[in-house]
């Protein structure tokens, strides 16, 4: 039966060292990965091989048991235990070209693994799978408060599976396991999707990508998507809710006469707020609207304006009198 030769993939002998291993992957993950690659279907496909070949002789159980059973090492358990109840030994070697040749004793493979995996031996039997749906996954996105205002989308990339193409997600071809999915119905898969990020999202807000979660089993359907939201701090607005904070610096002469001031919007405008005269320092004023989409609602939050009262610098000598005038009018000032 044909195989993958997972040496031959990361490009080392099979005596190679645990260091050797690692530093092959480590050299063909950088040359191969999807990032250094866009849209390189051939390379996206190298880059999963490699992984899959890493994962199985970095880890010194699943390589011996890799070096005995090739690409079906996940059923040495079964295939020992049935060597046992047989009487016999498997035998496993893997030619140029990466055939895979099993041999146990006389009897013939087929059988073996008829009754391995399709009859009764051994406590071992063939069952029909659940169908079942796809296991839900998380993705991290961080936005600014303007998109979050706004809404936006996103192009992500995230490793998850699919249903393996040989089998079906059956996991088994003629009664024997898939050796392209090792018998589990998925193969490991890089997806890349546009996203669209709905106004209002706050911090943990998760959004809701139906279907685009891991893959079913047995038929079942797949899982969704869920972005986890974070937004980043505002240079200007503080985000309470679905309430905008901001202050606004008033000068001394406009807090006591009263005025107009413009305050910042984030929709890149400017609203025009009247300020009554003898206005306190830290008075908050309220506009009603202006403030963060509700998220699946049409209304909006407020914009909170807090006045600073800045006072006046660098005074002429005639302003100096205007103040000491006003004190001798004013002690308590």
């Amino acid at each position: 039966m044909a195989g993958k030769d997972y040496y031959s993939i990361l490009g080392v002998s099979r005596t190679a060292s645990d260091k050797e291993i690692k530093a092959a992957y480590r050299r063909l993950a950088r040359q191969y990965h999807p990032d250094v690659n866009p849209g390189n279907k051939a390379a996206e496909e190298k880059f999963k091989q490699i992984n899959e070949a890493y994962e199985v002789l970095s880890d010194p159980e699943k390589r011996k048991k890799y070096d005995q059973y090739g690409d079906q090492w996940q059923y040495a358990d079964q295939f020992a235990e049935a060597a046992r109840q047989q009487g016999g030994t498997w035998r496993f070697s893997q030619e140029p070209g990466g055939e895979q040749v099993f041999s146990f004793g006389t009897e013939d493979l087929e059988s073996i693994f008829s009754n391995l995996f399709g009859g009764r031996m051994g406590g071992f039997r063939q069952r029909t799978p659940r169908s079942r749906k796809g296991e839900d996954l998380e993705y991290p996105v961080e936005i600014t408060l303007e998109e979050a205002f706004n809404g936006t989308l996103r192009n992500i990339s995230l490793q998850t599976e699919e249903v393996c193409s040989s089998c079906g997600g059956s996991g088994r071809i003629h009664n024997l396991p898939c050796s392209v999915c090792r018998g589990t119905g998925v193969v490991p898969r890089v997806k890349r999707l546009e996203v669209k990020i709905p106004p209002g999202v706050d911090n943990g807000s998760r959004v809701r990508i139906a279907g685009q979660g891991g893959p079913g089993q047995a038929g079942g359907p797949p899982g969704d998507l869920y972005l986890v939201i974070s937004v980043k701090p505002h240079s200007l607005f503080e985000r309470k809710g679905d309430d905008l904070y901001i202050d606004i610096p008033v000068p001394l002469t406009t807090a006591i006469l009263g005025g107009e001031i413009q305050v910042p919007t984030l929709k890149g405008t400017r609203l025009a707020l009247k300020i009554p005269p003898e206005t306190q320092n830290e008075k908050v004023f309220r506009l009603s609207g202006q403030g963060m989409p509700r998220l699946n609602d049409s209304s909006r939050g407020d914009l909170l304006a807090k006045v600073k009262i800045v006072l006046p610098t660098g005074l002429s000598p005639q302003e100096k009198e205007l103040f000491k005038k006003l004190r001798e009018l004013r002690p308590e000032v």
